[in-house]
This record gives structure tokens, C-alpha cells and sequence, in this order.
């Protein structure tokens, strides 16, 4: 009966009318492993939508009175700390027969540290609790990037390449309709809203253990292990040796602009550095919604072609900021609604990036490398996030209009750099 029911769901959700291209006893396992990545996903996606440092740690730090400094690092540690590890880390993924185990520590690691800062908005304030909570973070952000340069390499191994981009396309949609929920709560002023942060930082915890659980029982047969050796480093000549991976990455960089552009946005909307909380919840309503609506369809898009879909969302990306930029310009971005028809194609365009370029990836890399070349393209994207607080210091120089355009014109030309990328899903 189980068997029955995990075929029916595949099929229904999965575009089964493709030969797959895994081996005949992954193979065999296919439905049962996709639904469960697709589970798994879900799950640890709805917890980082709980937890976004850009909108809900902010506004906590904020509300426990931790000073400004603390409250600028949470974005940067987060992202660089995800990221930046991923190269030392590659080398040990791929020396094990089976890497679901990374993703499972990874997930459980985040589970802990979520708990650590909710423990900490419960017992501690002001500066105590700042760098309680970045440290938390720190932990949350390296955890997470054991997942990220593991699943790549498990996804590779038990789904075939049609249906990759709709694991995560569908995990993409179905948690960001509890990240709506969450939104509108916080908008409405249903509870306390210090209340609905901590509590939904405890369920965030207990849902990245669930999610650890569950990927858990993924079957995944053994592989080859690689043999360990030389310094990480040296993954950094494939940039080198394979001009498609270069290129890839400098698109994926470019388009970092529609992840960065979101609070410049909410700068310009209200002129003041601390925008006000409901402004906050409506840009993680529009996120969510976004998400909702677009993520599994730019799933399904990425399993025909994933090139096509990094061209779209850079250019829908670059006309949404241009956009607010020019109702910048005009004195007609303070309204809601122009805010709202900006932020909205925006959040599309990046949830149309995160799935275009991790189906591309999975699918360009040879099979026994999709570790490193994961470490490698997150590495330097990590290193990019790494240096973007200096379009913080030009908004404060400049204004928020000018970096906004910066990031148009990043878009714009990412779509034009992958126009030479190599169609990888033979579409």
C-alpha cells in the first residue's frame, strides 16, 4: 500500500513521461526518495523562512534592545557563514560512501542552534543577547552549509535529472504558504508579536529536526568514496578549467542583486533606516507569496531548462528594480501599492535564481564532482556577500536609489553572460 501511494503521488507531482538516468536500483527507489527530499525540504525551507535574519532576527534584536552592531552582522554571518566553509568542506563529502548523513547532521545542527536563540530572546537582552544570538546564527549558518554542499550530491544521486528542479520547486511553494501564514499574523497583530517570534523560532527548531528525520530514510546506495588529499584550494582551478562553471558563476553572482536589493527597497519606500515593523511584515508577506506561487513552477521550468529560467529572472529582476528606482525618481515609491508591485515580480525573479541555478549545477557537474563544484560556486558567491556591505555604505553616502540601480543593471547583464551558458537538461 505504501509503495501504491508513494507511485501515485510521484506521478501526480512529477514529470514521469521523461526517461530517468539513474542507475536501475536508484532507480527503483526514485518516487519513494523524491517525495522524501521534496518532505525533507519543506520542512527545513519553512523554518528559514521563520527564522530570516533580514526581517524576523532584526526586528527581535531590536525589540531585546541589542545594539546596532549586532543587528548589521546577522545577514553577513548568516550568508557568508553558509557559504564560505563549503570548500574545506567538499573534500570530506566526497571521501563518504553515503553523503546523506552530512545533510541530516547539517539539519539537525540548525534544529540545535534555532533552539539556542530562542533560549536566548527568553533569558537574555540587550547586548548579552545580541551576541548570543550571532553566535547561535554563526552555528545555525555552518550547519547549513553542510547541507548545502551535500544535498546537491544526494539530489544528483537519487532523483533523476527531469525531476530535480521540482523537488525543490515544490518544496519552495508548499513552505512558503506557511511563510504567508506567518506573515499575516505578524501583520495583524493577532497575538504579541514577541510572542509569535519566539514561538515560531522553537517551531522552526523542531522543524529542521524533523526534516533530519525524515532525509534520514533516504535510500541512497553507496558510492566510490574519493580519496581526501592536497588543500581545498585547489578546487578553485576548475573555475579555471571549466570555462562553463566560470561562467555560471558569474551569473549567479550577478544575480545576487535580486536577494541584496530587498531592504534598499524598504529604505527608499520609507526614507528612514528603521522601517516600521508593518512594512517589514509586508516584505515577508511578498516574499512568501511570491514563493509560493512561482517556486514550483520555476521548478518545473528549470527540469526543461535551467539556462532559461537564470535568463527570465534575471530580467524580470532588472525590471522590477528599475522600476522602483524610476517611482523613486518620480516621488511615487512611498505609496503601498507601488512598493508592493515592485517588491513582488522581485521576489519571483529570486525565487526563479535559487532554482535555476542549483538545478544547473546539479545537472552541469560530472557526477563524481557535483561536491566541489557546489563548494566552488558557493565559496565565491559567499566571498561576493561577503564584500555587499559596501552597498550599505554607498546608500548611506548615495541614498538607496543608487544601489538599486547597481543592482538592475547586475540582472540585466546576468541574463546577457548566460545567454552563453550550455543547455544542460538536452532540452
Amino acid at each position: 500500500m505504501p509503495d501504491s501511494f508513494e507511485e501515485t503521488a510521484f506521478e501526480a507531482l512529477f514529470d514521469t513521461e521523461t526517461a530517468g538516468d539513474l542507475p536501475d536500483a536508484q532507480a527503483a527507489a526514485e518516487p519513494r526518495n523524491a517525495l522524501r527530499a521534496a518532505a525533507s525540504l519543506t520542512l527545513t525551507k519553512l523554518a528559514d523562512g521563520l527564522i530570516d535574519p533580514k526581517l524576523v532576527l532584526s526586528w527581535l534584536l531590536t525589540a531585546l534592545g541589542a545594539p546596532a552592531l549586532f543587528v548589521g552582522l546577522l545577514v553577513p554571518i548568516r550568508e557568508a557563514g553558509a557559504l564560505l566553509p563549503q570548500l574545506a568542506i567538499a573534500d570530506r563529502v566526497h571521501a563518504m560512501a553515503r553523503r546523506k548523513w552530512v545533510w541530516v547532521a547539517g539539519s539537525a545542527g540548525q534544529g540545535v542552534a534555532a533552539a539556542g536563540i530562542a533560549l536566548a530572546a527568553l533569558a537574555l537582552s540587550g547586548a548579552a543577547a545580541g551576541l548570543a544570538v550571532c553566535l547561535c546564527l554563526a552555528a545555525l549558518a555552518v550547519s547549513r552549509s553542510l547541507c548545502s554542499v551535500s544535498f546537491k550530491d544526494v539530489l544528483g544521486k537519487t532523483v533523476a535529472t527531469s525531476r530535480r528542479g521540482t523537488v525543490t520547486g515544490l518544496a519552495g511553494s508548499v513552505a512558503s504558504a506557511g511563510v504567508v501564514g506567518f506573515a499575516v499574523l505578524l501583520m495583524t497583530g493577532w497575538s504579541d508579536r514577541y510572542v509569535l517570534v519566539v514561538a515560531a523560532l522553537v517551531l522552526a527548531a523542531g522543524l529542521w529536526l524533523a526534516g533530519a528525520a525524515l532525509f534520514a530514510g533516504l535510500a541512497e546506495t553507496a558510492s566510490e568514496p574519493g580519496a581526501p588529499g592536497g588543500s581545498p584550494l585547489r578546487h578553485l582551478a576548475l573555475l579555471r578549467d571549466d570555462p562553463q562553471l566560470a561562467r555560471f558563476v558569474a551569473v549567479r553572482g550577478l544575480l545576487t542583486g535580486t536577494a541584496l536589493a530587498p531592504p534598499f527597497l524598504v529604505l527608499m519606500a520609507s526614507g528612514v533606516a528603521g522601517a516600521a515593523f508593518g512594512q517589514l511584515g509586508a516584505l515577508l508577506l511578498a516574499s512568501a507569496a511570491a514563493a509560493t506561487l512561482s517556486s514550483y513552477v520555476w521548478g518545473r521550468l528549470s527540469d526543461r531548462s535551467s539556462r532559461t529560467v537564470l535568463i527570465a529572472a534575471g530580467g524580470v529582476g532588472a525590471l522590477a528594480l528599475a522600476a522602483a528606482a524610476g517611482l523613486s525618481a518620480a516621488g511615487l515609491f512611498d505609496r503601498a501599492l507601488a512598493v508592493a508591485a515592485c517588491l513582488f515580480p522581485l521576489m519571483i525573479a529570486y525565487h526563479g535564481v535559487r532554482s535555476g541555478r542549483s538545478t544547473y549545477l546539479v545537472d552541469m557537474a560530472p557526477p563524481e564532482a557535483r561536491a566541489a563544484y557546489a563548494a566552488v560556486s558557493n565559496t565565491v558567491i559567499g566571498g561576493i556577500l561577503l564584500a555587499s556591505g559596501g552597498f550599505g555604505v554607498l546608500a548611506s553616502l548615495a541614498g538607496p536609489a543608487l544601489p538599486v540601480w547597481l543592482f538592475a543593471g547586475m540582472c540585466a547583464l546576468a541574463s546577457l553572460v548566460a545567454l552563453g551558458l550550455d543547455e544542460v537538461e538536452g532540452a
